[in-house]
């Protein structure tokens, strides 16, 4: 029977295509169309959102955003990431591609290229040419990625009729969602005193559309250069901690972490533009951009479904800064509703209720400030890295006369220089296990991994060796992996106040997944669902290839 309505529904769309081209551009609610699959799949990501972000906050929400999508939509309340580094780039490629950095190839936001013998980072392409500036901020593709997305299957299930569009304020949020063979992908040149403009990349179009040139032009960005205080009053946010701590970060130019914060006061010694990243406001105007792209890329406007990403990178920001327990996170989250239920409004009028696909998740969470830990005594700690790399490059000279063997430490891995190795006639593999047997003795490393000859990760069975193994890429990774106490970071300038992330601990690995719009039930499971499967459930629904690398499984319980 079903198959027989839709059937005749494409016959009934056929000849009402005029009346429904007419309707089009109206901004009135639209009703749920016959069209079998949804005209537009909007996948949303919220840089570091913790799982209990969405209960914590639950009774400030309005009813438009978060709480919209959890009673009329799916939620599932056991999600996790399921291979480390819990990182941006690694987060927003396993979402959409359905695999993890073993096969997609993401293994870091940064890493040590053993070819080039330098770093580099996971979106960065000199064979490119920036669009919209001048500067290098343009230089991005997703050619470091190896598998494919879910958009990538969509565009070539539909001969490249149905779009993809990546947005997000940082480079990587919006590059490595989109895909290959995305229409396009725009980013926020904020970075090193940027130029405050959405760009792109040659890799995508020749030139910036004129709607994008439009809004450069406007004033929507500056407008932004404004007070932030509470949504609320202050009083009320008793889901947080005070207001004044030790435990956050300043910015440049204030003397405390305390609200009220005049952006346009403090943007000249904070980063310009940057200032606006590092407030709720960097969501907001991520929700301005998505929106003119709705609008003037027509999304969802034909019988091709069209793919929408949008990563909301403020969120990360205000929580590096501030960290989880702050009244400026919980703002931002109040704040970002608002932008969610405004965001949700547009599809309703544009697309129409019942004609699209969202589903909202993260790229990681975050632990609790480390010394906010100390404080209510629960074991926690930073791990001077840099001290640990020179300690054992010296042990080395000192023992085999070689310098400097250690050549990166990066994302809990070490890489050694294979090269001085063999032309020094060392073991390859004795020069790890010695290294390996060093690190275990150190405080705050709890677990060391080396790996064969071949940099295959050989761990023994169990929940940490799974997700190590799912983070290790044979070609790209390092040649030993160590693993800190819980609680413990890296020390570094930009984390012994507000929070970092990177772990295989829950509170890194638990991210929220609520699905909403077409061809979803309505409901909840405690059952744990894991962040590899949201692209073969959208895949499924779409009724498309799954992406190339995918090793999740559709979430058949979540699907109408």
């Amino acid at each position: 029977m079903k198959q027989i309505f839709i059937v005749f529904s494409l016959v009934f769309l056929a000849i009402s295509c005029k009346a429904q081209q007419a309707s089009i551009h109206t901004t009135t609610t639209k009703e749920v169309s016959a069209t079998s699959n949804p005209k537009l799949v909007v996948g949303i990501v919220v840089d570091q959102m913790r799982y209990d972000y969405l209960t914590r906050f639950y009774s400030k929400y309005g009813d438009g955003g978060f709480k919209r999508m959890m009673n009329e939509g799916f939620n599932c309340k056991n999600n996790h990431f399921n291979y480390v580094p819990t990182k941006t780039g690694p987060g927003h490629a396993s979402i959409f591609t359905g695999t993890t950095p073993k096969y997609h190839g993401i293994i870091g936001n940064d890493w040590y290229d053993k070819n080039l013998k330098r770093h580099v980072y996971c979106v960065d392409d000199d064979s490119v040419t920036s669009l919209g500036t001048t500067r290098d901020a343009g230089k991005e593709s997703p050619h470091r990625m190896l598998t494919t997305t879910f958009g990538d299957e969509n565009r070539l299930f539909t001969e490249m009729r149905g779009k993809t569009i990546g947005i997000a304020l940082k480079d990587r949020g919006s590059v490595l969602p989109a895909g290959h063979t995305a229409n396009a992908a725009y980013w926020f040149d904020f970075e090193n005193d940027g130029s405050g403009l959405w760009i792109s990349s040659s890799f995508y179009m020749n030139e910036l559309p004129q709607w994008v040139n439009d809004f450069n032009t406007s004033n929507i960005t500056e407008s932004y250069f404004k007070e932030w205080n509470t949504l609320y009053d202050i009083s009320t946010y008793t889901e947080s901690g005070s207001d004044l701590n030790t435990f956050e970060g300043v910015f440049r130019g204030k003397e405390t972490a305390t609200f009220p914060y005049d952006l346009k006061q403090l943007k000249d010694q904070n980063g310009g533009f940057a200032i606006i990243t590092e407030s709720p406001f960097g969501n907001s105007l991520t929700s301005d951009f998505a929106i003119a792209a709705i609008e003037n890329e027509q999304l969802g406007q034909d019988d091709f479904t069209d793919v929408l990403t949008v990563s909301y990178s403020s969120t990360d920001k205000v929580g590096h800064k501030f960290g989880p327990n702050s009244k400026e996170v919980e703002d931002t989250y109040l704040r970002l509703d608002k932008d969610l239920e405004r965001l949700l409004n547009v599809l309703d009028a544009k697309v129409g209720k019942g004609n699209y696909t969202v589903f909202l998740t993260a790229d990681h969470a975050a632990p609790d400030v480390l010394n906010y830990m100390k404080s209510v005594r629960i074991p926690s700690g930073f791990f001077n890295e840099t001290n640990m790399q020179n300690e054992l490059n010296e042990y080395l000279k000192v023992k085999y006369g070689v310098s400097n063997i250690i050549v990166s430490k990066i994302n809990n891995q070490l890489f050694l220089d294979h090269q001085k190795i063999i032309d020094s006639k060392l073991d390859l593999q004795t020069i790890k296990n010695e290294l390996g047997y060093k690190l275990l003795s150190y405080d705050l490393i709890d677990k060391v991994y080396v790996t064969n000859a071949f940099n295959q990760f050989e761990g023994r069975s169990g929940y940490l060796e799974d997700l190590l193994s799912k983070g290790h890429n044979q070609k790209r990774s390092g040649d030993i992996l160590f693993v800190f106490d819980p609680y413990v970071l890296k020390e570094a300038p930009w984390n012994t106040t507000g929070t970092d992330h990177g772990t295989a601990l829950n509170y890194d690995t638990h991210v929220p997944l609520l699905f909403f719009g077409k061809g979803i039930k309505h409901g909840s499971t405690l059952q744990k669902t894991e962040i590899t499967d949201i692209a073969p459930t959208i895949s499924a629904l779409l009724g498309i290839s799954f992406p190339n690398g995918a090793i999740g499984q559709p979430l058949k319980f979540v699907l109408d």
